[in-house]
C-alpha cells in the first residue's frame, strides 16, 4: 500500500499546479504531512528493485507511462544502450544470478565495484538489491593502496572492475583474506577473473528477489574524515530507497516523462542520489554520458530535461558562450557538492533563461535542504529543509541559537530519527556517537538560518576540502606526503581558488637534506608523488614549504591557523 500510494502521488494531477505558488505550496504542504506520517508507518519490507522499478516495469506493460526509456547510455565513440524497465529487469536478473551463482555470494555479503560510467555499473546495483547484497561504489580514481584498505575494512568477498584497475587490485589480493571473487567488466578475459559480459552469454534471467527488510544494509560509501582512514556509511533499503521521493519529486521537479542527466562520477555518492534513487522513484530516464571531459553541446543535442552538476561545471560553462547552443528540451538545473556562487548563477539565469535550483546533503543523509520548484530562490542560499528533516542551527551544546546567528547546521533525531538516515559508521561506534549533540545530528558544516527558514553555508567545522565536489580528508593527504624523503612534516588545508570553489594546500617541513633543493621543482616532484600513492584528485594544488608548523601545547597542528591564513588572503 506504501509503495502504491507513492507511484500514485509520482503519477497525479498536482504537477499543474507548478505555475501558481500559493497552490503549488499547499500540494506541497500536504505531500509533506502524508511523508512524516509515512514516516512512522515506514513498511517492515522494501525493495527498490521489487517494489519500485518491477512497479514501472507492469505500468510500462500496461501503457500507464510515457514511451521513455528508463536508462539511456551515450559515449564519444557513438555507442548507445538504451533500456526499458522491462529491460532493466531482465538484464538485472541476469546479473543477479551471476552475483549468487558464479560469484558465490550470498545475503549480506559484500561487493567492492570500481567502475567508471558502464551500465554494467547500474545492473550490479540493482542486482544487489534483488540479492541483498551489500553495493559499495568506489570511484576509478582510486589507487592500490585506496583498494587494498577499502577492501580489509569493508572484509568485501567480491570486487568488481574494469581492465584499467585489475593489475592494482593483483597487487594486493595477497592481503586481502576475505577477497575470493573477482569480477572484470572488459571485451577480453584475464586470468584468474571472471568476466562479465561472458557469463551474461549463458546465464538465466529467471530470479526471484529476495524480500528485504527496510532497515537491512543496501549500500556502503566511503567517506572522508578530517582524522584518520575513511569511514563506512551504512545506508539501508529504506533510507535511500524511499528517502529521495520527496526531493525527487520537488527539487529535481521529475515525473515518467522527464530525462535526467547527472554528470556525477559512480564514486560518488551522488550517482545514488540523483543517477539511481531519485529519477527511478519518479519514473523518469537516467541519460549517462560516459565522457572523459563535461561537453555543453551534450546538454543540445539530446533531449536531456533535468540538468545536474557541480558548480564548478557551472563557473566553466558560464565562461562559454552558451548563446550558440540551443537547450531545446532543458527546463529545469541543480546542483549540489558545494557552495554556488551567485555571480554563477546570475550569469547562468543570463544566457540560458533558466534557474539553478541548489541543494545540500551528505552521504549520511539524504537532500537536507534544497530550493524546490515553486520557492523563492534566494541566490547563495541552500534553501529550506526538506521534510522528513527539521533542520536546526544549533551551538556546540545542542540548544538552538537564534535566528541568523551562525552555528552547526544539526537535524533533530529526538524524539524521533528520520527513517531516511545512515544507519552507522560500520565497526566505528565511536564516530557514530561523535556526530550526536542532544537531540540532533551534527552534520559538521556551519550555517545560519534566516527569519523565512533558508538556510546559509557559512563553512566546514571540521578540516574537510570540498574541491570540485569531490570532498578530502587532510590525513589521506598528509599520508601520502609524509612517504616522500623530502617531507619532515606538513599539514593540508582548503584554500580558495575562483574556479573549483577551494583546492587542497599544503604547508611542507622539509626534511634537512632537502632544504636547498629548487622550491619549483620539489613541488612537482612532491605533487606527482602524491599522484602516484593516492587518487590523483586529492594532490596538492598549491604548496608552501614553512619552517614550522602552528601547534597546540600537546603538539596537535593547528589546521584551523593555516586554514584562516588562506581565506583570510581572500
Amino acid at each position: 500500500n506504501f509503495i502504491f500510494a507513492c507511484l500514485l502521488f509520482i503519477l497525479s494531477p498536482c504537477r499543474l499546479f507548478y505555475g501558481c505558488n500559493r497552490l503549488l505550496t499547499s500540494q506541497i504542504i500536504s505531500y509533506y504531512d502524508s511523508v512524516n506520517q509515512c514516516e512512522k508507518e515506514l513498511p517492515e519490507y522494501f525493495n527498490f528493485a521489487s517494489d519500485v522499478l518491477d512497479k514501472w516495469s507492469q505500468l510500462e506493460k500496461d501503457g500507464r507511462r510515457p514511451a521513455n526509456p528508463a536508462f539511456w547510455w551515450v559515449n564519444d565513440e557513438g555507442e548507445e544502450v538504451k533500456w526499458s524497465f522491462e529491460e532493466l529487469g531482465f538484464l538485472s536478473r541476469k546479473t543477479a544470478n551471476i552475483l549468487s551463482e558464479a560469484c558465490g555470494l550470498q545475503r549480506g555479503d559484500r561487493i567492492i565495484a570500481v567502475l567508471p560510467r558502464v551500465p554494467e555499473w547500474w545492473l550490479l546495483n540493482v542486482a544487489c538489491m534483488r540479492t541483498g547484497i551489500v553495493f559499495i561504489p568506489g570511484t576509478s580514481q582510486l589507487t592500490a593502496k585506496d583498494i587494498l584498505y577499502r577492501l580489509q575494512a569493508s572484509k568485501a568477498k567480491c570486487i568488481v572492475t574494469s581492465d584499467t584497475l585489475a593489475p592494482a587490485v593483483e597487487s594486493v589480493m595477497s592481503e586481502c583474506q576475505f577477497l575470493k571473487t573477482k569480477l572484470i567488466v572488459a571485451k577480453g578475459s584475464r586470468d584468474g577473473w571472471l568476466n562479465l559480459k561472458e557469463l551474461f552469454a549463458v546465464t538465466s534471467a529467471d530470479h526471484k528477489c529476495v524480500k528485504t527488510r527496510s532497515q537491512d544494509p543496501m549500500l556502503i560509501y566511503f567517506t572522508s574524515g578530517s582524522t584518520g582512514s575513511p569511514k563506512m556509511v551504512v545506508q539501508s533499503h529504506g533510507s535511500y530507497g524511499i528517502g529521495f521521493a520527496t526531493s525527487g519529486r520537488y527539487w529535481m521537479n521529475l515525473t515518467p516523462s522527464d530525462i535526467m542527466w547527472n554528470t556525477s562520477d559512480t564514486g560518488w555518492v551522488k550517482a545514488a542520489w540523483s543517477s539511481v534513487f531519485a529519477p527511478w522513484i519518479n519514473g523518469s530516464c537516467v541519460f549517462v554520458h560516459s565522457l572523459p571531459e563535461f561537453k555543453p553541446a551534450t546538454l543540445s543535442r539530446y533531449p536531456i530535461t533535468t540538468f545536474c552538476t557541480a558548480p564548478t561545471a557551472y563557473r566553466m560553462l558560464v565562461q562559454h558562450c552558451l548563446s550558440s547552443y540551443k537547450f531545446m528540451s532543458l527546463k529545469h538545473c541543480l546542483s549540489g557538492g558545494e557552495a554556488l556562487n551567485p555571480e554563477v548563477m546570475e550569469q547562468w539565469k543570463i544566457q540560458t533563461g533558466l534557474d539553478i535550483y541548489e541543494g545540500y546533503g551528505q552521504t549520511e543523509t539524504v537532500t537536507i535542504c534544497a530550493n524546490m520548484k515553486g520557492m523563492k530562490i534566494k541566490p547563495g542560499s541552500l534553501g529550506k529543509a526538506v521534510p522528513p528533516y527539521d533542520v536546526q542551527i544549533i551551538d556546540d551544546h545542542g540548544t538552538v541559537v537564534p535566528v541568523g546567528k551562525e552555528g552547526n547546521i544539526a537535524i533533530r533525531v529526538q524524539p524521533e530519527r528520520p527513517f531516511c538516515m545512515f544507519s552507522e559508521y560500520l565497526d566505528n561506534p565511536e564516530k557514530t556517537a561523535e556526530c550526536m549533540s542532544g537531540n540532533f545530528y551534527v552534520t559538521g558544516d556551519r550555517g545560519i538560518m534566516d527569519e523565512e527558514g533558508y538556510v546559509w553555508f557559512v563553512g566546514r567545522s571540521d578540516d574537510i576540502i570540498n574541491s570540485s565536489g569531490y570532498r578530502i580528508g587532510p590525513f589521506e593527504v598528509e599520508s601520502a606526503l609524509i612517504q616522500h624523503p623530502a617531507v619532515m612534516e606538513s599539514a593540508v588545508v582548503s584554500s580558495p581558488d575562483p574556479v573549483r570553489g577551494e583546492v587542497v594546500k599544503a604547508f611542507i617541513v622539509l626534511a634537512p637534506a632537502f632544504v636547498s633543493h629548487d622550491p619549483e621543482k620539489l613541488t612537482q616532484d612532491l605533487q606527482q608523488h602524491v599522484k602516484k600513492v593516492t587518487a590523483p584528485y586529492k594532490y596538492p594544488r598549491k604548496v608552501e614549504f614553512v619552517q614550522a608548523l602552528p601547534k597546540t601545547a600537546t603538539g596537535k597542528i593547528q589546521r584551523k591557523v593555516l586554514r584562516n591564513k588562506e581565506w583570510g588572503k581572500a
